[in-house]
């Protein structure tokens, strides 16, 4: 997903949820903040690396294929971008290492991602919205992994987008996507290019080159699919390897509005206003005063939403919502005496960052997958495993002798 709905959809959602217009601006800004606190960022700062929740293409380069560096991109990316849907799927007839990759492979409405919710209740704001920014990509992403993989990521010359015949009648209640009909297929030209932008319009989009290399950086996460999976508007159709090439069809707007409901309900419990986070629920009754405009923005073919989300949720509120700055909360960390930084805002954001990809990678560890590295709980067994931890000890140790 991009900012459009990181950003101003998680602000309209935590808005309905029933957060107040200053709390609301702090869940979002965290949310779209995890697609930008890089190691770049924290060196800049001096906060943190381990706090990374995102790599530049320029920190992927430079990383390299090596074991330790390919561990490091699947806690960062599989514990903020792909969540894992289940790490116990089974696979028969099929090697250890391909099966440790398979189930990395997001999907919504995982084990762990009621988990990832249930873990930041009554804990800061800024945890919130980075649970948020997870949950929202378990539907964007689904299908596809957080770790480098060739045959789990690749995409093939069997790529069809579904574009409605008319844009005037791509109803709400789609039936069956097909050549025929409501839709029309079109098949996906990909092209590699850093300066290009998508062409919506002609079905052209930019991709990640192919490699050959199971564990090359262009095959991480849904690289080869290039933008298409962060698009609220796309219908595709494709042939996944891991799927003994069975067409799938993901359905953006169905996924997106699915992502949207079901973020109103988690923050709905994160506020007190339900008892309880269980899969598979959305509180569609919340968006009914929206629901034509909502789907309107989803499905309005546009690269990038940010202006028509940021309208509803001024209209929803009745309050300005301020353009994403990403420097807004730099000098106060950065001024911050040193015993003071975890109080700010990017320290509170930091550390919930640290805690939720500790949980990921424990998570991924104790299922018997060594690709994200090993780590052991801290707080039942004290620190042991990735020293990207070492910082949640010495606060838990702080706090316990408070």
């Amino acid at each position: 997903m991009q900012k459009d709905f990181h950003y101003y959809a998680t602000y309209c959602a935590a808005f309905l949820a029933g957060y107040n217009h200053e709390e609301s601006l702090d869940i979002c800004y965290s949310a779209q903040f995890v697609d930008l606190c890089t190691e770049t960022f924290l060196d800049m700062v001096k906060g943190p690396k381990a706090a990374a929740t995102t790599q530049l293409q320029l920190e992927l380069m430079d990383a390299g294929g090596d074991p330790l560096s390919l561990q490091e991109m699947t806690r960062i990316w599989a514990s903020f971008h792909f969540l894992p849907g289940d790490l116990h799927a089974d696979r028969k007839k099929c090697s250890k290492r391909y099966r440790n990759k398979y189930r990395l492979i997001c999907h919504p409405n995982s084990e762990l991602l009621v988990e990832t919710v249930k873990s930041v209740k009554g804990s800061s704001l800024q945890a919130a919205g980075i649970a948020m920014h997870v949950l929202a990509d378990t539907w964007a992403h689904r299908n596809f992994a957080g770790t480098p993989s060739l045959v789990i990521n690749n995409t093939d010359f069997h790529f069809d987008e579904l574009v409605p015949d008319d844009p005037r009648g791509d109803e709400r209640h789609g039936e069956e996507t097909s050549g025929t009909g409501r839709y029309r297929r079109r098949r996906i030209t990909f092209r590699h290019s850093v300066s290009a932008e998508d062409d919506i319009v002609n079905g052209v989009y930019i991709n990640s080159p192919f490699q050959t290399n199971e564990n090359s950086i262009m095959n991480l996460g849904h690289g080869r699919a290039g933008h298409l999976p962060d698009y609220s508007f796309a219908r595709y159709a494709y042939l996944p390897a891991w799927k003994d090439y069975e067409e799938i069809i993901k359905d953006n707007p169905s996924d997106y509005l699915h992502a949207f409901c079901q973020m109103i309900y988690a923050l709905k419990y994160l506020h007190g206003n339900v008892e309880d986070f269980s899969a598979g629920i959305y509180d569609s009754k919340a968006v009914i005063p929206w629901n034509d405009e909502i789907y309107n923005i989803i499905t309005k073919r546009q690269l990038d939403a940010c202006d028509d989300w940021k309208a509803l949720g001024e209209k929803i509120s009745g309050r300005e919502i301020p353009d994403f700055d990403i420097g807004k909360y730099q000098q106060e960390y950065i001024e911050a005496a040193p015993d003071m930084k975890d109080d700010t805002y990017l320290g509170k954001f930091f550390m919930a960052a640290l805690k939720h990809k500790s949980m990921v990678t424990s998570r991924i560890f104790a299922s018997g997958n060594p690709l994200a590295g090993i780590s052991i709980d801290f707080d039942k067994k004290g620190f042991k495993g990735i020293r990207d931890y070492r910082k949640l000890v010495e606060q838990h140790t702080r706090e316990a002798l408070k």
